[in-house]
């Protein structure tokens, strides 16, 4: 174990951070994304220092695969676009830079300054930038040259003991973004980690901060949440703080009336985490069908609805307009959507043209008898054509031999 040293006010030596080496840490390069480390390699050819940070770095400890690759910089945006011709900068106020290799895109941020607190745009350093952060566990810095994790509030300690801890104060933190209660109940469900009594109570007194959350935020976390392996145990933290009315109202009211709602719910987003193991990269309508089906399910007796004559394309557009406002707030893409309503529509027996298939089998018997007449004709080639061309024949050759028959006798 290393330690980073700054000084204090007064010039005196400071330990600053705890500096875990590899045999400590334990993050081989070999789980890296190869472009990631192209990344700091480049930004550090260029005189700057960068890290992996973020969750990609509580990933590689725990063991687990990250799926994206964060990086940190003292370069600024302007910078590190002319290093990689591969990149744009988005965003107006909270600048950031998009590195692209192929259909990989990693997000490169430079070290902001908490002087504005932790949603401010000034740049900083590493010792300000890391106080920004939400919960130690993500606040861990990765340096895959020195093979180093750099730790300034004791991330590495609260991974090993499975306990959530936040950075910023707890009167803070939610009241200068509201979605970090989001992230709070996710990373208690995905790491199996502890979150502390007042934490725990902070968010349900501040739920209501969800309200003043964009639908497009809103709409983003909770796709996160559906592609989650943990979907299912992310859904019921949310339920016991009291955030899931703020995500999914409509579900959340139909499960505050009904125990049954409720289990079936719970069993199907049970049913969505096993899917998104087996199959991560399944279309995203395939996995909204877990959502809805059960609230379909309660729209009408579907047994009475396909056992009498119905209009597939009434049944459809009703279904999915109620689907529509089920979801509300979350705003997925209408193709998906729409194929999540169909698919649910066809667990239920509702499929389409069966009106059709339907009268197609009733005039079965008739289309048989006309298939046989047209048949005939090619039936009985070989004996010389129809009984009615034979019969036809017969009596013109009848009346051949009574026109002879005459002159014999004369």
């Amino acid at each position: 174990m290393l330690f980073r040293y700054g000084t204090d006010g007064y010039g005196r030596p400071v330990k600053k951070a705890v500096v875990y080496t590899q045999t400590e840490h334990l993050i081989s390069n070999k789980n890296i994304d190869p472009d990631a480390l192209q990344i700091i390699n480049r930004l550090r050819d260029a005189g700057f220092t960068a890290y992996i940070v973020g969750g990609a770095v509580r990933d590689l400890i725990v063991g687990n695969k990250p799926k994206d690759f964060d990086i940190v910089t003292d370069a600024t945006p302007s910078k590190i676009k002319r290093i990689f011709r591969n990149s744009r900068i988005i965003g107006r106020r909270f600048r950031l830079v998009h590195v692209v290799f192929g259909s990989k895109i990693f997000e490169v941020s430079t070290f902001r300054s908490n002087a504005e607190g932790s949603v401010g745009n000034d740049f900083g350093t590493i010792e300000e930038d890391v106080l920004r952060r939400d919960f130690t566990m993500n606040a861990l810095y990765y340096d895959p040259i020195q093979q180093h994790v750099i730790d300034y509030v004791g991330g590495m300690r609260d991974i090993k003991k499975h306990v959530l801890r936040p950075v910023i104060p707890l009167d803070r933190i939610f009241v200068e973004d509201p979605v970090r209660m989001l992230r709070a109940i996710k990373y208690s469900a995905t790491t199996h980690a502890k979150m502390p009594h007042s934490l725990r109570h902070k968010i349900r007194t501040s739920a209501g901060l969800l309200s003043q959350v964009s639908p497009s935020r809103l709409t983003e976390e909770l796709l996160k949440i559906i592609n989650n392996c943990s979907a299912c145990e992310i859904v019921q933290e949310a339920l016991d703080t009291d955030l899931y009315i703020y995500l999914q109202p409509a579900a959340t009211s139909l499960i505050y009336d009904s125990r049954e709602y409720e289990k079936k719910y719970m069993e199907s987003f049970k049913k969505l985490g096993a899917l998104n193991t087996i199959e991560p990269d399944a279309r995203l309508g395939k996995k909204l069908v877990y959502l809805i089906k059960d609230f379909i399910g309660t729209l009408t007796d579907w047994q009475k609805e396909t056992a009498d004559k119905y209009s597939y394309t009434e049944l459809y557009a009703k279904t999915w307009s109620e689907c529509r406002n089920f979801v509300l707030p979350m705003n997925p893409v209408r193709k998906e959507l729409e194929y999540a309503v169909k698919a649910s529509l066809a667990e239920f027996g509702v499929k389409p043209h069966q009106t059709a298939q339907k009268k197609q089998k009733t005039e079965q018997p008739q289309s048989q008898k006309g298939e046989k007449t047209s048949e005939n004709p090619n039936i009985n080639k070989k004996s010389g054509g129809t009984k009615k061309s034979k019969s036809k024949a017969k009596n013109k050759n009848s009346g051949k031999k009574e026109n002879t028959k005459p002159a014999q006798k004369a």
